[in-house]
């Protein structure tokens, strides 16, 4: 690992990574990887998760197209000095900030969109002129070896490598001293992972997750706010970090809600969703058994079904959780979705106000008024107003956690300021010098006195 690190530090130390045409030209390698592994991709996330070729293109490997393009498109102009003004005291000067790569990038990356969430961040680090080591997730084996095969084939490793393994690979790669790290994961271990960089003050993303709420509102167009949630929640079998946890909905469209949502579930999934070829797999035994647990804390309003020679878990729908139930403690990520009614939306604000701040919030309502109550009086990582998911496809949007659900953001532009150092340079001027900061001179002192307040 040490090896590996120098060698990708020295690289980096040639400022071969720091030349716009050298970045362009990995992006488009970078993309060519991609489509040229396209099949091989969709058979791995089959083996690992049974994921579809629709879902996995729609929530893994068009979002991989789209980024590189974005950066692709944009990135002469994120490289470009910035020049910013200067106050009264600072004449004959010029005064810019460089956007400037940190070095030698971390990445240790999850399971459920082990695809997507593995090699996002690293365009993100590539575009911003970093070296990178990835860390792909060892509970997707089918993933995490053809990234190895494809990373091997396309990048040199003084660059861009994998290293593949156990929790204890990730455990002694965070040992070693990288510029940046950046990870996605759970809250627990996001805590270690911050702890670790904390011994060579490495600056870090976290993404992580949380429960994310949604809430119907009485002026909810109640069958599609039913169709857009079906579709979040259930998306990768609720294996997704902003995937609605659970969800209010407000007592006089609750029987309308359920009728809808049902509905949809059925439209989607089939009537014997354990029996659809497509639909996704829990990743392993152990979280199987955990959320199979959850199917106690309430009543089944849908479903429930479990196989366990599959690893499926039937979408589900639970009535009447109390708010100390198992199930609405921890961050679910699983196919099940307790239903909650409410009264006032207020009711439901005074709830969640105290509660860790969640990656996402999804309100579905007409109301103007209670859309900015929402947006404004709770706080929350992003989210959307009359949709789920959808938002962090935007790639114009910073996608990231605030409190116990990350530290940072990316996407986009925002990818490439996360792993860009914002070095900050005044140019003085030499035909002349402003006399104003020296001491000695009691007109200098007041002119300054009177120019700084």
């Amino acid at each position: 690992m040490q090896q590996i690190i120098d060698k990708q530090r020295q690289f980096f130390y040639t400022n071969e990574t720091k030349d716009i045409q050298f970045r362009k030209r990995q992006l488009k390698q970078f993309r060519q990887m991609l489509e040229n592994y396209e099949s091989d991709i969709y058979e791995a996330l089959k083996a690992d998760l049974n994921k579809s070729k629709q879902e996995a293109f729609l929530t893994e490997v068009g979002l991989l197209y789209t980024e590189i393009d974005f950066a692709l498109k944009h990135l002469s102009h994120w490289m470009k000095k910035e020049a910013v003004p200067a106050p009264l005291t600072h004449k004959g000067t010029s005064s810019y900030i460089i956007k400037e790569p940190f070095g030698v990038a971390l990445v240790i990356a999850p399971w459920n969109y082990p695809i997507q969430l593995s090699f996002l961040p690293v365009i993100s680090a590539l575009a911003a002129g970093n070296t990178a080591v990835l860390k792909p997730s060892e509970f997707a084996p089918h993933v995490s070896e053809l990234i190895n095969k494809m990373v091997t084939e396309y990048f040199d490793a003084n660059y861009f490598t994998v290293i593949e393994g156990e929790k204890e690979t990730s455990e002694a790669l965070l040992e070693k001293r990288f510029d940046y790290i950046f990870f996605t994961g759970s809250t627990p271990v996001g805590k270690i992972v911050m702890e670790k960089a904390s011994k060579f003050l490495t600056p870090v993303t976290l993404e992580l997750g949380g429960k994310s709420p949604a809430i119907i509102d009485k002026s909810a167009n109640v069958s599609l706010s039913a169709k857009r949630i079906a579709w979040g929640k259930f998306t990768n079998a609720g294996q997704t970090c902003v995937a609605p946890d659970y969800i209010f909905v407000h007592e006089k469209v609750y029987k309308s809600f359920m009728k809808a949502i049902k509905k949809s579930i059925k439209k989607f999934y089939g009537k014997n969703p354990l029996e659809n070829p497509d639909y996704v797999r829990i990743i392993n035994k152990k979280h199987f058994d955990r959320l199979k647990q959850y199917l106690d804390d309430g009543q089944i309003a849908l479903s429930g079904e479990t196989n366990e020679a599959t690893l499926k878990i039937a979408p589900t729908l639970l009535e009447g959780v109390h708010e100390n139930a198992a199930v609405m403690q921890e961050e679910i990520f699983g196919p099940i979705l307790p239903v909650i009614p409410f009264k006032e939306l207020n009711d439901v604000i005074d709830y969640l106000q105290p509660k860790e701040k969640p990656l996402a919030l999804y309100y579905f309502g007409e109301n103007k008024k209670n859309q900015r109550m929402v947006t404004e009086h709770l706080s929350f990582g992003g989210g959307c107003i009359n949709d789920s998911l959808y938002h962090l496809a935007n790639p114009h949007l910073p996608f990231g956690g605030v409190g116990e659900s990350g530290i940072g953001h990316y996407h986009g532009k925002f990818g490439f300021d996360t792993f860009s150092h914002q070095k900050s340079i005044m140019e003085q001027t030499t035909k002349f010098d402003m006399p104003l900061r020296y001491p000695g001179s009691q007109l200098a002192h007041r002119l300054v006195e009177k120019v700084m307040k």
